[in-house]
């Protein structure tokens, strides 16, 4: 599975943005997707999962309540719809999948494959 995120930019406090990750194979529908992220110098965070049936979705306590995940299996998409952004969500979004059929895996570590990255930036 290859994965191809994209949506990033500038963005101010208060706004939105959504990244999409396409990804390529015919398994998509497989596989539970993620999105994590990373500021220079911090460790990879978990942002967002969905089951690969789209029914469960999970949130890291940072963005809940501001972010979505969806996944349109159609379209080999997943979705992160990010609302009321603020500065500390400034960081590389990264979307990956992940393999087992297990719901609710947030450990980076658990997670096959990865894209290449986008990067948001909220300013104040």
């Amino acid at each position: 599975v290859q994965l191809q995120a994209s949506g990033g930019g500038l963005v101010r406090a208060g706004g939105s943005l959504r990244l999409s990750c396409v990804a390529s194979g015919r398994t998509f529908s497989t596989y539970a997707m993620g999105w994590f992220r990373q500021a220079p110098g911090e460790e990879r965070e978990f942002v967002a999962g969905i089951s690969w049936s789209g029914r469960n979705t999970y949130y890291g306590d940072s963005v809940k309540g501001r972010f979505t995940i969806s996944r349109d299996n159609a379209k080999n998409t997943v979705y992160l719809q990010m609302n009321s952004l603020e500065p500390d969500d400034t960081a590389v979004y990264y979307c990956a999948a992940e393999g087992s059929l297990r719901v609710g895996v947030r450990d980076p570590h658990e997670y096959d494959y990865w894209g290449q990255g986008t990067q948001v930036t909220v300013s104040s």
